[in-house]
């Protein structure tokens, strides 16, 4: 009888460090810079990506030494992804702390490291970096993506 892929019955505390670093689809919107609106405290993600981000592979350019770049980078762990309710819908961090499942275009189960920009999930060449700003607040004129929707459940097409 074949084994349950290791998402299906581990909880996020129970799973490795390379088994956590998996569940990473790539589509780099986590590495959005966000503003929160201090009335309602609305998160408002923006088209303008951290200075570490490359926009093209979707990756974080130095991700072991991000901290010591970009201090307030979060740090996603089993024991706050509760606490981060602006991550959006689509990530497997969160389906799956939600008792979802992972979408069929996830590299996890398509065995496709492109299955996330295929399916239109990422933020691949979509962005600029923070760098090309002449001032931070500059970034909230970017202010165009909607995280609200659940990407999740959208088809994989090849």
């Amino acid at each position: 009888m074949p084994r349950k892929p290791f998402w299906e019955y581990k909880t996020l505390g129970q799973m490795t460090v390379a088994e956590w670093e998996s569940l990473c689809d790539g589509c780099g919107l986590c590495c959005l810079v966000r503003f929160e609106d201090e009335d309602s405290g609305e998160v408002i993600p923006t088209r303008v990506h951290c200075k570490l981000f490359d926009s093209q592979a979707c990756r974080c350019t130095d991700y072991a030494g991000r901290k010591a770049h970009v201090p307030d980078c979060v740090k996603l762990t089993p024991y706050n992804i509760e606490r981060l309710s602006w991550m959006p819908l689509s990530c497997a961090y969160r389906r799956l702390h939600e008792g979802k499942t992972l979408p069929d275009w996830h590299p996890l189960i398509t065995g496709d490291p492109e299955s996330v920009h295929k399916a239109g999930v990422s933020v691949r060449g979509q962005t600029i970096s923070e760098e090309e700003l002449a001032d931070p607040e500059d970034a909230l004129q970017y202010a165009a993506w909607d995280l609200s929707v659940d990407r999740g459940e959208e088809p994989y097409d090849d």
